[in-house]
């Protein structure tokens, strides 16, 4: 139960940390490539943090993938999406107390093809990196899968992030977005619905790739 609690007060810190640079980048308006780099680097140094501990996911989709793998006990799943979004609201929470009501801008919304499209690319991908680099054999004991991971959310951030979906590619990112009022609800609930099938088809494409 011990060993357990540490494992989601992690995904909590880890999940939270990514968020709230998110929510900096987003309502400070912080310019040209600095929020991809940002955020990238956020979940880089969590990951490497946490990843010993509780697998450095911080993400319910990487989570799904990892059970769908056999990476992670299905009895897990649900304790590891709680406290992961649970850090994704703390988190939203605390930047609500931050910012004067005169820097929030008006949620965004984008074509829905686009975005479904967009989340689940790179999902996908973010997934497909995490179970090669973080749970193969293959790889086990290397020091670059921190790195790996957080440069495919920066490399999806500069891809599509603004440009035709939020570039959350992770569901507790999504709801930390709409509770910060920068992405609407029904919007949130697209991009969670892609996130969780990137993840999903990931982990399928890994145990193909992996036989």
């Amino acid at each position: 139960m011990k060993e357990n609690c540490r494992k989601y007060l992690v995904e909590f810190i880890g999940t939270f940390f990514l968020v709230f640079t998110v929510g900096c980048c987003v309502l400070f308006n912080m310019p040209g490539v600095i929020p991809a780099i940002a955020i990238g680097g956020a979940l880089m140094i969590m990951v490497y943090a946490g990843g010993p501990v509780s697998g450095g996911h911080y993400n319910p989709a990487v989570s799904l993938a990892a059970v769908v793998r056999g990476a992670l006990p299905v009895s897990e799943l649900l304790p590891y999406w709680i406290a992961q979004i649970l850090g994704a609201v703390a988190a939203a929470l605390l930047m609500l107390q931050m910012v004067v009501p005169p820097m929030f801008t008006n949620a965004v919304n984008y074509e829905s093809i686009g975005l479904i499209i967009g989340e689940f690319l790179f999902t996908f991908a973010l997934c497909y990196v995490v179970l090669f680099t973080a749970t193969s054999p293959d790889t086990q004991g290397n020091s670059y899968f921190g790195l790996a991971i957080g440069s495919t959310v920066a490399t999806g951030i500069f891809a599509v992030g603004s440009a035709i979906c939020y570039g959350a590619f992770n569901p507790a990112v999504a709801i930390g977005l709409g509770t910060l009022q920068i992405a609407d609800w029904p919007s949130i609930l697209l991009t969670i619905l892609a996130n969780l099938l990137g993840g999903f088809v990931a982990a399928f494409a890994y145990k193909f790739v992996k036989q």
